[in-house]
């Protein structure tokens, strides 16, 4: 077919692209498939909210050392490894079980040491380590992890954390006000409690605490609508059913109740 003839500066027709077959309202129904209920949920990236740990297994991802100062602070440290005491900002009425960080040089990433019972290293804003000499100095600088490097969490049943090196002393903030210091020289005295200068808050993001982790996998796994049960079992079912199948999915025996309920259809139809 001859085409039409065309002029410099005709303006060119839009070439109409073909839209893909739009599903219709049954389709849409079984694209919703059910999710199973023996899946876990997939994590939201973008869930950056921060709660605090309570014991030494939440210990996981970015974590924000919050020091027992007045105005609260956190342990922050500078591209150059410095270690420092950094004034939080971001906190509900001053409470320090509300802190969240500002600076990312607040913020350092920690992983539990395998085989051990409480031992975690915690990566600093500069990718290096945090370490503690003999002489009681902090530092983030050592690309590789050794002994100094490596941190005992003692947590306690207040949901509070004493950091101790492996010479067996702890984490203190010296002084107060704007410009607290922080060593690692407390010992520890037979008889005598540490005093509170040592005790330290660890505030973490929420994706990485793995209590709230199975929360968050039990409530997918019971939210289920009436009407997909319904189109599941291919009848309609009574409440006492659909409260059983939802109990059944939150419990993870799921596909025994569902059976258990087919079966019972078929046996009222040819009673």
């Amino acid at each position: 077919m001859p085409k039409a003839l065309t002029f410099k500066g005709d303006k060119k027709p839009s070439k109409k692209r073909k839209r893909p077959d739009e599903p219709n309202a049954d389709d849409a129904t079984t694209s919703t498939s059910l999710i199973r209920a023996n899946e876990a949920p997939t994590e939201d990236p973008e869930d950056d909210t921060w709660v605090s740990a309570d014991t030494f297994t939440d210990l996981s991802g970015p974590i924000l050392l919050v020091l027992p100062t007045s105005p609260p602070h956190a342990l922050a440290c500078d591209q150059l490894g410095a270690v420092f005491a950094s004034k939080l900002e971001n906190l509900v009425e001053g409470n320090p079980a509300s802190a969240e960080p500002h600076d990312v040089r607040q913020v350092f990433v920690a992983t539990r040491v395998v085989g051990s019972e409480g031992d975690v290293v915690f990566k600093g804003c500069n990718g290096r380590y945090l370490g503690c000499d003999k002489v009681g100095v902090l530092r983030v600088e050592r690309e590789a992890i050794s002994p100094e490097e490596t941190w005992t969490c003692e947590a306690s049943e207040s949901g509070v954390f004493r950091l101790r090196t492996t010479r067996g002393k702890y984490v203190r903030v010296d002084g107060e006000g704007e410009k607290p210091g922080v060593r690692g020289d407390v010992e520890e005295v037979e008889g005598e409690e540490l005093s509170g200068s040592t005790v330290i808050r660890i505030r973490m993001q929420a994706r990485f605490k793995p209590k709230l982790k199975v929360e968050k996998a039990e409530k997918v796994r019971a939210k289920i609508s009436r009407k997909e049960l319904e189109d599941e079992v291919g009848r309609r079912l009574e409440d006492d059913e659909v409260r059983k199948l939802k109990k059944a999915r939150k419990e993870g025996n799921f596909h025994e109740a569902m059976l258990d309920v087919k079966v019972k259809g078929k046996h009222d139809k040819f009673a």
